[in-house]
């Protein structure tokens, strides 16, 4: 990987921390691609940047998945000079600024929630943008799962 493609990824990880932190979809939106492709943590799939945007707002306002988080690079990988996929965790804070631990209803009913996103970046006239996304929260393994290795 180039030295290039990581620094997209990082430049595009520290919008999202800086649009999360000021409460600002602007920020965290900056690098949308006009046609992005969007899959949510629900199950919902949608295209394009205003649309996404226009959700972006909304869950601000209603403070969903937390009032603090961190966002943190787990994996890149460049298939292509001008395609980056990256795997980003966004995980919950407390008002204190301890990880919050997954729970079985991650996601769900309004309480803070970690998530793994799948981004690809593509580069297009000399800039990177944000293609696609997809997030997946963070749960707690079922009982029956925990002492099985990830």
């Amino acid at each position: 990987m180039s030295r290039e493609t990581a620094d997209a990824v990082t430049a595009l990880v520290a919008e999202l921390q800086a649009g999360w932190d000021t409460g600002d979809a602007v920020m965290t939106d900056r690098s949308l691609a006009g046609d992005v492709l969007w899959g949510s943590p629900f199950g919902e799939t949608l295209q394009g940047a205003d649309e996404l945007h226009e959700i972006h707002v909304r869950l601000k306002k209603q403070g969903m998945g937390g009032p603090s988080s961190r966002f943190e690079v787990v994996r890149v990988m460049a298939p292509t000079a001008d395609v980056v996929l990256a795997q980003v965790r966004r995980q919950a804070l407390s008002a204190d600024g301890a990880a919050l631990a997954p729970t079985a209803n991650a996601g769900s009913g309004g309480e803070p929630f970690s998530e793994m996103i799948l981004y690809v970046l593509v580069k297009r006239d000399d800039r990177w943008w944000l293609a696609a996304g997809h997030n997946t929260p963070i749960r707690e393994k079922p009982a029956s799962q925990a002492s099985q290795a990830s």
